[in-house]
């Protein structure tokens, strides 16, 4: 490992953790210098091999997971804030008719059940009739294509958004239906569980009810049951904590982390291109962008130990609020030396235009199919890596 780079990640870590250090910290400098490197313990990286892989395609399905930041928020708050179950707040598709945080799993599926996986349109109009705020549903999902040193492709689904209606939508507009009815999509990967990620499950299963589907560990009852109820009939992996190698070249991470609105742990991407390095590709982020690549550098090993892109989801401003911390994260992930960064869904427009503006190697999207800006790699539009 070069001097330079060591000294760009420890100057990270600095960044990232916010110590105190005196009048030089109060002042920003020291916080923002290579000399805070003296305050962390070394630590010895695994280096675990997952292997290499030519290239990946990612083409974004939706990354639209609601379509009005203010409706959602207002849902949240006077249904009792962001701790209250997310089955509860009577978002479709588990409507019982009873109103904003009087929902029910076991009630709303009970609505719906019979129509699942074939008969969508039947279960959305029931949908729409009993639930809160059901025309702002939309959701996030992306193909993940990867192509092995022998030039073979293999297509995984990563999530499966949220609204039957948009998400069916999406499918068609991107061809995921046909490729489900083929089976040329190897298995679903779920990030987490939830809404805007997992919801749709019956939209897939409409196409390929055998399809193998891969979920983090601490998925609920209520998630785990929904498998059941949306028509599944193949094979469950639990995917443990930790490094879960899954093709040569592909792994995924499964980080244990409590979530907002009762969801626990995230399972997120990380690809190892030939003479490129590592990318990482996550739904949300809810562990942070900079445990996400502390993570990578610190249990794999990758080409030319280089963090070569990052895809998704980054969890900096989803609602698109601003506080002068999150510049802390804008600063943070430039010390990486990402050499492609396609971001969406709840990175958030403001910090997205932020990594434009500091100089960042932003692959702009072309704002289409109700994505709102081209600052995003939104609805229909690919990146490649590799």
């Amino acid at each position: 490992m070069s001097e330079n780079k060591s000294s760009r990640r420890d100057f990270l870590k600095g960044a990232a953790m916010g110590v105190a250090g005196g009048y030089l910290a109060g002042m920003g400098l020291y916080s923002y210098s290579p000399w805070r490197k003296d305050m962390f313990a070394k630590k010895n990286r695994k280096m675990q091999d997952i292997g290499v892989c030519k290239r990946i395609k990612v083409t974004n399905i939706s990354e639209t997971s609601w379509f009005d930041n203010a409706t959602l928020m207002g849902d949240i708050k006077n249904a009792g804030g962001l701790l209250v179950n997310q089955y509860d707040y009577n978002w479709p598709p588990f409507g019982n008719g009873k109103g904003l945080g009087k929902g029910s799993y076991a009630e709303g599926i009970a609505k719906i059940k019979h129509l699942l996986p074939n008969r969508l349109e039947e279960a959305w109009d029931i949908i729409v009739k009993n639930t809160v705020h059901p025309e702002n549903a939309g959701g996030f999902s992306a193909l993940i294509e990867i192509e092995d040193l022998q030039g073979k492709t293999k297509k995984y689904l990563f999530d499966t958004g949220w609204s039957f209606k948009w998400m069916d939508e999406s499918f068609k507009r991107e061809g995921i239906d046909k490729m489900l009815q083929n089976n040329e999509i190897e298995a679903l990967v779920i990030s987490h569980e939830h809404f805007d990620h997992y919801w749709a499950l019956p939209v897939t299963m409409k196409y390929n009810p055998n399809i193998k589907i891969i979920i983090p560990q601490g998925f609920y009852p209520e998630g785990k049951q929904y498998i059941k109820d949306s028509g599944h009939k193949g094979e469950v992996v639990v995917a443990k904590n930790g490094l879960n190698r899954i093709e040569p070249g592909f792994a995924s991470f499964v980080f244990a982390v409590p979530i907002i609105t009762r969801v626990y742990g995230e399972q997120s991407l990380y690809f190892n291109i030939k003479d490129q390095g590592l990318v990482s590709v996550t739904g949300c982020c809810h562990q942070s962008i900079v445990q996400f690549a502390e993570t990578a550098r610190d249990e794999i090993k990758y080409e030319k130990d280089q963090l070569h892109g990052i895809y998704g989801g980054l969890h900096i401003s989803p609602f698109d609020d601003w506080d002068p911390k999150y510049d802390d994260l804008v600063i943070s992930l430039g010390k990486y030396g990402f050499q492609k960064i396609g971001c969406n869904h709840c990175t958030g427009l403001v910090c997205a235009n932020k990594f434009i503006a500091r100089g960042y190697p932003v692959v702009r999207g072309t704002a289409r199919h109700r994505s709102k800006d081209s600052a995003y790699l939104g609805n229909g539009d690919v990146i490649t890596f590799g």
